[in-house]
């Protein structure tokens, strides 16, 4: 629709992402506390989608990325700063999902701890960079933050993203010896290629930060798997 002036249509770009945001920062909040309680959120949110009316599935995962999204809700909490109002509401949203990298190193923490083994020195596979599959746009992306975390943690890091060169030759040589992935973009590489590639690895943890890969087929293959708010 056409809207009456400029200053609307800025205005509705802003508020589409920042939807988005308090969304996602709802389902990021709930994976935390569904992970407390031990209820599967994925298989939650799942469910509740059947509903005909009034609810909007959005999911969890290791933090929000990208140009929009991560950015935009800033400049509503600016300027509705400078014309005297406080948005409360945003900035919690913001909070929530800016703390998600980290959230998902203790979900690694957590994972290692199960198999006897410390960050610090353990062969770690960071899988994606950029933001949001199947492209190698790094702004903002919640994969750089993971990077930042495992390294002043001290892990013995790899990091591979198909579409980011960084010297890695391929998925299997990225993994092959490492104890534990943290996957964090939702290339359809991963998704499709990596359960074929665990069989002759070491890897013994897996970390989905963004819950798409096959659970059943890696618990199949006797390894420890967590995922975001699952």
């Amino acid at each position: 629709n056409e809207v009456s002036c400029v200053r609307v249509a800025e205005s509705t770009k802003i508020v589409e992402y920042t939807f988005r945001d308090i969304n996602i920062a709802y389902v990021n909040e709930l994976a935390q506390s569904f992970d407390a309680m031990g209820i599967d959120l994925y298989e939650t949110l799942q469910g509740a989608s059947n509903k005909p009316f009034a609810f909007m599935t959005h999911w969890p995962g290791c933090g929000v990325g990208g140009h929009c999204i991560a950015v935009d809700p800033y400049y509503l909490i600016k300027r509705a700063g400078l014309s005297g109002f406080n948005h409360r509401f945003l900035k919690i949203a913001r909070e929530i999902n800016n703390s998600m990298p980290e959230y998902t190193i203790n979900k690694l923490v957590l994972g290692l701890n199960e198999l006897g083994l410390a960050v610090k020195g353990t062969k770690i596979t960071l899988l994606g960079l950029s933001y949001k599959p199947n492209i190698g746009d790094l702004r903002e992306s919640p994969a750089l933050e993971i990077e930042k975390h495992l390294k002043k943690l001290g892990a013995d890091l790899t990091v591979y993203d198909p579409y980011v060169d960084n010297g890695v030759k391929n998925l299997f040589e990225a993994i092959k010896n490492s104890k534990a992935i943290v996957l964090a973009t939702a290339h359809k590489m991963f998704v499709e290629k990596l359960a074929e590639n665990l069989a002759d690895s070491k890897v013994k943890l897996i970390i989905d930060g963004r819950n798409c890969l096959d659970i059943e087929k890696i618990n199949k293959m006797n390894l420890v798997y967590k995922g975001i708010g699952r």
